[in-house]
């Protein structure tokens, strides 16, 4: 077996698992739009294909949530925007998930709250 078709093998599965993340993420922004799941469900149970998505495009992915209401709400609760769910602690997660389910998106949030959510 030469080593290009070995390569071209790798390269054939990688562009699938691609397209599959792809579709996965493209479904479930959809659903979240539909308002069929939450972006705190979300958070609080990340499959494979969520743990590398920003957590912008998943607010984004909310009815009326723009940009600009992203960007504020990422700033009060001291993340930013280019922040992955996989980079985010379990207990990140879940203050995020509690901030978001609890309606308080009010700009004068500040970081330290996304820790005493948790606690509280």
């Amino acid at each position: 077996m030469s080593e290009s078709s070995t390569g071209g093998r790798q390269n054939m599965r990688a562009l699938e698992h691609a397209n599959r993340i792809r579709l996965a993420r493209a479904e479930l922004k959809r659903r979240i739009a539909k308002g069929d799941i939450a972006v705190a469900d979300v958070l609080l149970e990340p499959t494979d294909e969520v743990a590398g998505m920003e957590i912008a495009e998943l607010l984004t992915s909310q009815k009326r949530w723009g940009a600009t209401r992203c960007s504020k709400f990422m700033e009060s609760i001291g993340l930013h925007e280019t922040k992955t769910v996989r980079s985010l602690t379990e207990r990140q997660r879940s203050a995020v998930a509690e901030i978001l389910r609890s309606g308080r998106l009010a700009p004068d949030l500040t970081a330290s709250v996304v820790y005493r959510a948790v606690a509280a």
